[in-house]
């Protein structure tokens, strides 16, 4: 089980963002805009600059919806490796039996 902290930190910035996603996306498509002037391009750098840094979405991070695991999440289906194995060797998971040969 990973630490609490460190998953509710997660949660924040995944709420901030979709606050700011809209406002992010309008931003970086005026700065990449050529045909504007350069100056209301390198306003919209600097307002882009001025938002909160957790809300970029690469500062996320993919965590296993049981366990807040952080390394080794099935993106699919948000389950880290050993919670995968787990529910499937509990039969939770439809169609997933463990392999033996």
């Amino acid at each position: 089980m990973a630490k609490k902290s460190a998953v509710e930190r997660d949660l924040k910035r995944r709420r901030l963002v979709e606050k700011y996603a809209a406002k992010r996306a309008a931003l970086k498509a005026i700065s990449k805009d050529e045909s504007l002037p350069q100056e209301e391009r390198f306003t919209a750098r600097l307002q882009l600059a001025a938002l909160p840094r957790n809300s970029s979405e690469t500062r996320t991070r993919n965590r296993c919806q049981l366990t807040g695991r952080p390394r080794g999440v099935y993106r699919k289906l948000k389950l880290s490796r050993i919670g995968l194995r787990d529910l499937a060797s509990t039969g939770q998971i439809p169609g997933m039996v463990k392999s033996s040969w």
